[in-house]
C-alpha cells in the first residue's frame, strides 16, 4: 500500500508501507517535514496533517475538536495506516526548515553586532588576524631543457613569493595541479595557511580567484544560522539562516538524543544537520556572496554538547544519562572533508569547546564575545533558547549552568505557540478595561494572526497579569467577551477570532499554556538564583546583564522581569548583544587568538549540576508563580486591579 503527503505549496510525496504503520514516521522515511516538537508522544499537538483519502485508525486526541476531527484533522503521531492514503500537510508544519532567510548586509544594525564583538574583543588585547594566504604565484612553463616536476616548480613559486622553507602539498591539491597549471600558463592563486616555516597548500585555482573566506556557524536546536566573512579583511559577505532540520525528530535535546539511539537514528541526526541543513545554507550564501565553496578554509562552529555530538555523529545518549558525561568537550584535527561539508576539504573545522553535558559550546562562544571574562564588575549573561543558559562572574572567576527551560520559548508546550515566523504574535498590548488586545505579528504590512512566538508569549502573560486577567496562578479570574471556557471551565484569551486569524481558527492562550510557560520562565529564574546562592551572591550583586538568543531580539526587559523570568533590576542593566554563539565564532573564525582565548575561558569556567544542587527544586517551586512566591525579590513588578 501507499500513503501519499500533498505537502501545501509543495510536490507531492509516495512511500511504500504496510498496514499499522505509524503516519508521522512514514513521513519521516519519506523526509516529509512535519513539525513534531514532542517527537510523537502525542502531547503537542503540532504534527496536524488533514486526510483527503482512504482511512486511518486514530486515536482520539484533545488536540483535535469532534467538528476538527470530522473535516479530516488528524494528528500524524496518533495514526496508522489502514490502506492506500493521501493526507495533506499544512505549510506551518514545514516552514521551519524550508523558508531559508538570508540578512541584508548593508543594515548598520545587523553589521553593528559584529563590529561590536570585534571592538570589544580587541580592547581586550585580542587581534583579529589568521595566517591564511591566497599567494599570486607565477612560475615558468617546462620545456626540453626544463622537466622540473610541477610540484617541485609551484614549491619554488612559492618560496619566491612567501619565505619559508618548506612547501606542503597535499593529495586533493595534487590531483588537479597538472591541469589547472597548464590552464592558466602557470599563473595562478594558491591558498592555504602559513604554519611556522611551512607553507600548507589548500587550493591551486585561477589567479584572479583570491577569495579567502571563512565560515561561522551556530548550531541552534531550532535553528541554524552562519555568516562567511573575508578571512583577510574581517568583511561580512554573507549571512542566512534556516530551521534545523533535526526539528522533525523532536523540538528538544533530549528527544533527539533518544532517537538518536534507535538503529540508524545517529546517521539520520547527522543527515539532517550536514545534508538537509548545513549544505543548503552554505550552497545559497557562497551563491550570494559570488565565491567558490572550495575558497572557505576555515569553519567555526558554535552549538550545545547534544547538537556537537549529533553533528559529529557521536553516540549522545551518555549526555542525558547521569552521571551526564560527554564523549568530548573539545575536538581537535576535525576537517571540513571528514564531515562532507561543502567547503575545501582541508579547511578545519573548529568546534567551540563545551563546558558541561548541558552546557555548549554556543555558551562558551557566547561568553567570549560578550567578554565578560576581561571585567572587573558582576556580569549576567543569559542565553535563552529551547535552554537556558547561565554564566555569572567576572575576570576573576566564571560560573555556569544550564536548565531546562523546555519548547516553550519556541512556542512548543503551546496550544496556538509557533515559531517567530510569519503570523507570529511578537509583542501585545492589552487595555485594561476593554481587555482589547493591540498586536504586533511577523511578516508584511497586513499580515493576519497565524499563532505566538516567544516574545508574544511573554507579553501576553505579562498583560494579562498586569491588568488583573489572570492571578498568580495563571489562572483567569477575570470574564469578558476576550475569555471563553471550555465545559470544564477552563479558561483561554482570545487574541484573534477565527475571522480575524490567518487560519480561520482562533489564535488563542488557555491555562495550561500560561501553566507551561510558568514553568519555563521559574526554570530560568531559579537558575539564576541558585547559580547566585553557590557563590553566596543576590540579585543586587548583578552590574551587568548580557542577554543572548534568538528570543532575546524581541524580549520586552519590563515584561520579562514582571512575570518573574529575570531579577528585578534596574533594566539599564540589561543589554541585548544578539546572536552570541554566532559572533563567538565569527571572532574563532577570523582570529588565532580568539581560538585559543575561547579554549582558555572554557578551561577556566565551573559546571553547576542544578539538578544535583540542594535547594534548586525548592527555588524552582518558588519561582511557578507570577512573579514569584516571594514578593520581595520583584518590588517593582505589580499585578494593576
Amino acid at each position: 500500500m501507499k500513503v501519499t503527503f500533498q505537502i501545501e505549496g509543495g510536490s507531492p510525496v509516495q512511500i511504500e508501507c504496510n498496514a499499522g504503520d505509524n503516519l508521522l514516521e512514514l513521513a519521516r522515511r519519506a523526509n516529509v517535514a512535519i513539525d513534531a516538537p514532542c517527537s510523537g508522544n502525542g502531547s503537542c499537538g503540532k504534527c496536524r496533517v488533514k486526510l483527503i483519502e482512504g482511512q486511518l485508525d486514530t486515536i482520539p486526541s484533545r488536540h483535535i475538536t469532534d467538528e476538527e476531527y470530522n473535516a479530516g484533522w488528524r494528528l500524524s503521531c496518533n495514526s496508522k495506516v489502514l490502506g492506500d492514503c493521501t493526507v495533506f500537510v499544512p505549510d506551518i508544519a514545514s516552514a521551519y526548515q524550508s523558508r531559508m532567510k538570508t540578512a541584508d548586509l548593508s543594515s548598520p544594525k545587523e553589521i553593528a553586532i559584529f563590529e561590536d564583538c570585534q571592538a570589544a574583543l580587541k580592547a581586550s588585547g585580542i587581534e583579529f588576524d589568521n595566517d591564511f594566504l591566497a599567494l599570486d604565484v607565477v612560475m615558468s612553463a617546462p620545456n626540453a631543457e626544463d622537466t622540473m616536476p610541477d610540484v617541485e616548480r609551484l614549491s619554488w613559486g612559492v618560496q619566491a613569493v612567501v619565505e619559508v622553507e618548506r612547501v606542503h602539498v597535499p593529495f586533493n591539491v595534487m590531483k588537479k595541479l597538472a591541469a589547472t597549471l597548464r590552464q592558466h600558463d602557470f599563473h595562478v592563486c594558491i591558498k592555504g595557511l602559513l604554519d611556522g616555516d611551512t607553507f600548507r597548500c589548500m587550493e591551486i585555482c585561477d589567479p584572479a580567484d583570491t577569495a579567502i573566506v571563512g565560515c561561522a556557524i551556530d548550531i541552534g536546536t531550532t535553528t541554524v544560522t552562519m555568516v562567511l566573512t573575508d578571512l583577510t579583511s574581517g568583511k561580512l559577505l554573507a549571512k542566512g539562516s534556516s530551521g534545523n532540520g533535526q526539528i522533525r525528530y523532536g523540538a528538544d535535546v533530549i528527544n533527539r538524543i533518544i532517537e538518536s539511539s534507535r538503529p540508524g537514528g545517529r546517521k539520520k541526526l547527522q543527515d539532517a544537520i550536514i545534508k538537509e541543513t548545513l549544505t543548503p545554507i552554505i550552497a545559497n550564501l557562497c551563491k550570494i556572496a559570488n565565491i567558490s565553496a572550495q575558497s572557505i578554509l576555515r569553519l567555526s562552529i558554535g552549538a550545545n554538547t547534544t547538537m556537537n555530538h549529533l553533528l559529529l555523529g557521536v553516540d549522545a545518549d551518555p549526555v542525558r544519562m547521569d552521571p551526564y558525561v560527554p564523549s568530548f568537550f573539545g575536538w581537535d584535527g576535525l576537517l571540513a572533508g571528514d564531515l562532507k561539508l561543502p567547503a575545501n576539504p582541508l579547511a578545519p573545522v573548529v568546534i567551540a569547546p563545551n563546558i558541561g553535558s548541558y552546557v555548549g559550546g554556543d555558551i562558551t562562544a557566547g561568553t567570549l564575545a560578550s567578554a565578560i571574562w576581561d571585567k572587573d564588575e558582576m556580569s549576567l549573561f543569559i542565553d535563552l533558547g529551547t535552554n537556558g543558559e547561565l554564566v555569572f562572574g567576572n575576570r576573576d572567576f566564571l560560573m555556569s549552568c544550564a536548565c531546562s527551560a523546555g519548547p516553550a520559548f519556541e512556542g512548543g508546550d503551546i496550544s496556538c505557540g509557533m515559531r517567530a515566523t510569519d503570523g507570529a504574535v511578537e509583542a501585545c498590548v492589552i487595555d485594561k478595561n476593554t481587555m482589547e488586545p493591540t498586536l504586533t505579528v511577523v511578516g508584511d504590512e497586513g499580515q493576519r494572526p497565524v499563532g505566538i512566538c516567544g516574545s508574544g508569549i511573554i507579553d501576553i502573560i505579562s498583560e494579562l497579569f498586569r491588568c488583573g486577567i489572570i492571578n498568580a496562578k495563571g489562572l483567569f479570574i477575570r470574564e469578558g467577551e476576550r475569555v471563553k471556557r471550555d465545559e470544564h471551565g477552563m479558561g483561554r484569551y482570545v487574541l484573534a477570532t477565527a475571522a480575524e486569524s490567518d487560519t480561520g481558527r482562533d489564535v488563542s492562550i488557555n491555562e495550561v499554556d500560561i501553566d507551561n510557560f510558568i514553568r519555563a520562565k521559574g526554570a530560568i529564574f531559579s537558575a539564576i538564583d541558585t547559580l547566585l546562592q553557590s557563590v553566596d551572591m543576590t540579585p543586587e550583586c548583578i552590574d551587568h546583564v548580557y542577554v543572548a538568543g534568538g528570543i532575546g531580539s524581541g524580549i520586552n526587559m519590563r515584561n520579562a522581569v514582571n512575570i518573574g523570568m529575570l531579577p528585578d533590576v534596574e533594566l539599564e542593566k540589561y543589554s541585548y548583544i544578539g546572536n552570541s554563539s554566532l559572533t563567538g565564532a565569527y571572532a574563532m573564525v577570523m582570529s588565532d587568538q580568539a581560538i585559543a582565548k575561547t579554549a582558555e575561558v572554557a578551561a577556566n569556567m565551573t559546571y553547576l549540576e542544578l539538578s544535583t544542587y540542594p535547594g534548586y527544586m525548592d527555588s524552582f517551586v518558588a519561582a511557578c508563580f507570577l512573579p514569584h512566591t516571594d514578593a520581595r525579590l520583584f518590588p517593582n513588578s505589580k499585578q494593576e486591579m
